[in-house]
């Protein structure tokens, strides 16, 4: 079985934000065949054109994690019915300068939870708007809306609800196969 490697972003900078807890969830979860691992967004300076010239390394590095790695998937919450500024400001580094876009051809897959009963619908789909600008095939079923609620999920990434469980490891197994697809139509380059 082939495996592939999965970078995720967590859209909140917050320590205990409650989709870092999910996304650990997601690396408990994810079936055989994915390596899941973090691609931090937190130290990224604000984005400007100004820097396309001559990006700070840690810009360099965060466009190198994403090279490194055959999928992405964010893990977002939803702040005021949109994705967070982090988040965005991740993107555009990453998506710039322009012909230098590191989303183009890389799957990619979208699940946020919110304390919220929409759990992050709004915020999803505004993502889905700008990672299709971006040319980053998306995963759009299974979509994941996860309602939040105290104790979900434990500091091991383990998830006290069995059903909720369940279909988050379905979400990765849907995950895993949509990159699969999506790499045998459109392959890596080098």
């Amino acid at each position: 079985m082939e495996t592939f490697k999965v970078g995720y972003l967590v859209g909140s900078l917050a320590k205990e934000s409650i989709n870092r807890k999910l996304a650990g969830a997601l690396v408990k979860l994810a079936p055989p065949g994915m390596e899941m691992t973090e691609i931090p967004i937190r130290d990224l300076p604000l984005y400007s054109y100004d820097y396309d010239a001559d990006y700070p390394q840690v810009a360099r590095d965060f466009k190198q994690a994403i090279a490194d790695v055959d999928a992405v998937l964010f893990v977002t919450p939803e702040y005021n019915r949109s994705i967070p500024g982090a988040l965005k400001n991740a993107i555009d580094w990453a998506s710039r300068p322009w012909g230098q876009n590191s989303f183009a051809r890389k799957p990619s897959g979208v699940i946020g939870a919110s304390p919220g009963s929409i759990g992050t619908a709004v915020a999803q789909q505004q993502l889905r708007g700008v990672l299709c600008f971006c040319n980053s095939p998306l995963m759009n079923t299974i979509e994941a809306y996860i309602h939040y609620k105290p104790g979900l999920v434990d500091e091991e990434g383990n998830v006290s609800d069995a059903s909720t469980a369940e279909f988050l490891g379905n979400y990765m197994k849907e995950l895993r196969l949509f990159i699969q697809r999506v790499l045998t139509v459109l392959p890596r380059e080098g």
